[in-house]
């Protein structure tokens, strides 16, 4: 059986630690208005005081599970586990923009001008609706 060196293991846990992080998408914390938001295990949380306090926004699961937030014109849209919803309550309240499975898994929005941006695990698609309908970009 061959020794295994402390670089060796340590590579390994690197490459370990690698491999989990791959499939993980850091949600951003974003200003929106005079607030903070950000996505915790629980839901939205909102902060007036730049961060030092953190308080519970929305906290249903009818929604799935938020990954990330964006800002886009009068609203506010969320990456969720179950697809893409909006709020125009600042994260009150939330409701279905879009649903479908042609794009793959949402992991992220960018707003880019003139249309909607989503990272997905099929690839970069747009939209120039809103995000009621997504184009693969090629």
């Amino acid at each position: 059986m061959k020794k295994t060196s402390s670089n060796e293991k340590q590579f390994d846990k690197k490459l370990s630690l690698q491999r989990k992080l791959k499939n993980c998408v850091m949600p951003q914390l974003i200003n929106y208005g005079n607030e903070m938001l950000r996505v915790s295990p629980k839901g939205i949380e909102y902060s007036t005081s730049g961060g030092r306090s953190w308080n519970m926004r929305y906290s249903g699961s009818s929604c799935g599970t938020f990954i990330d937030l964006l800002p886009y014109g009068n609203e506010l849209l969320a990456v969720t586990s179950k697809g893409i919803y909006y709020s125009t309550s600042q994260g009150r309240s939330w409701n279905m923009r879009y649903s479908g499975s042609s794009c793959g898994d949402f992991l992220s929005l960018a707003d880019g001008g003139r249309e909607l941006l989503a990272n997905t695990s099929k690839g970069l698609y747009y939209s120039t609706s809103g995000g009621r309908s997504w184009n693969r970009r090629s």
